[in-house]
């Protein structure tokens, strides 16, 4: 392990020095690309710094319990320095194994989120809605920035269905685990009786794909425009500036309408679009993963979630990890934090268990 990481600090140093050569910074791809190996190398190098930090208060600890003889009070601060630096070594090798671990390669990248209502008819649209507003709030807590692409609303002011698009460093990995279906229990707004209904919406993230992944044959593609439209009129464009472009061999379809300028709503259905073939390609390539891409959210059936939003008891149970927390409002409100490092947490766990079997 130890040439490995003398290995890594050699290219972290490398890299710190290139950063101020005017001939790499006067190449912002260049530039941008050392930027995002210097960043992924930084925690490994601090890492195992402190790691052989830890290990030097080993040996030292050890001398000086050789070195105390009979003196009661110094063997007694010999030997708590001594565990607390071993307790700390171990924990700093296991920090190291996980940091070893392959990254998803997708995790910088920007994303594609798509939220469709499922079971349970305007509650469900409803919900879709709050959803988009929480992940919205969210975004805007870590920075990011979001571009509407597509949304189809109802007059109640929910959405059958919304996608759009989340910029920013390390989006993916934030947002990867919020695939699949959501579940909420409450008693509707349009409820009379009181009674508590379950209704159901589906959540896709995709990994926005560089144009250089994908190549997309132009007569494979067939290109639409309409007039965009809006629940009870609102939103109403009445030149035809909406996009929406069919990919005739897979049959996949995207729409885009949010922008007013036909142009920048075709080249957001085309960012769509290449993510989502490229989601499907990988699909195809990666034979634990099912080729259709709706087995990524289920048919939306009740039964199917990875969470559940209970408002009478004012819980939010995320059902892969078994944990739950009782703060529906403020998760809602975009505090997703514990919920998504919770997350990352466990799967990291999952990866270092099988990397050892």
């Amino acid at each position: 392990m130890k040439d490995k990481f003398t290995e890594l600090k050699r290219r972290y140093e490398e890299i710190s020095h290139r950063l101020y050569d005017p001939s790499v910074t006067a190449e912002p791809a260049q530039y941008r690309d050392l930027m995002k190996e210097l960043t992924t190398l930084r925690p490994l190098v601090e890492t195992y710094e402190a790691y052989e930090q830890a290990e030097q208060r080993i040996t030292e600890a050890q001398e000086l319990l050789g070195e105390a003889g009979t003196d009661r009070e110094l063997r007694h601060l010999a030997q708590q320095e001594l565990e607390e630096a071993k307790a700390l070594t171990q924990q700093l090798q296991d920090d190291l194994r996980i940091l070893l671990l392959p990254r998803d390669p997708n995790d910088d990248k920007d994303i594609i989120v798509e939220i469709r209502a499922g079971a349970g008819g305007e509650e469900s649209a409803l919900f879709a809605g709050s959803l988009y507003r929480m992940y919205s709030m969210y975004a805007d807590k870590q920075s990011y920035v979001t571009e509407t692409v597509y949304a189809n609303e109802t007059e109640l002011g929910g959405y059958r269905e919304i996608s759009f698009m989340v910029n920013g460093d390390g989006a993916y990995s934030r947002f990867k685990f919020e695939s699949g279906v959501h579940r909420v229990q409450r008693v509707p707004e349009t409820e009379t009786g009181g009674r508590i209904h379950t209704s159901t919406v589906t959540v896709a993230v995709l990994p926005q794909a560089e144009e250089v992944e994908l190549d997309i044959d132009p007569a494979d593609l067939q290109i639409d425009t309409f007039r965009s439209s809006g629940a009870g009129g609102q939103h109403i464009n009445k030149t035809e500036s909406a996009i929406r472009i069919t990919h005739l061999p897979t049959g996949t379809v995207v729409e885009c309408q949010d922008e007013r300028s036909q142009f920048k709503n075709k080249d957001k259905a085309m960012r769509v679009l290449r993510s989502r073939l490229l989601e499907q390609k990988q699909q195809e390539q990666q034979s634990a993963i099912a080729a259709d891409r709706r087995a990524q959210v289920g048919t939306g059936d009740r039964s199917e979630r990875i969470r559940t939003y209970n408002f009478p008891q004012g819980r939010v149970t995320d059902h892969r990890i078994g944990l739950t927390l009782y703060k529906i409002d403020s998760i809602l409100d975009g505090d997703l934090g514990e919920l998504v490092d919770a997350l990352i947490t466990a799967d990291r766990a999952e990866k270092l268990q099988n990397a050892q079997e």
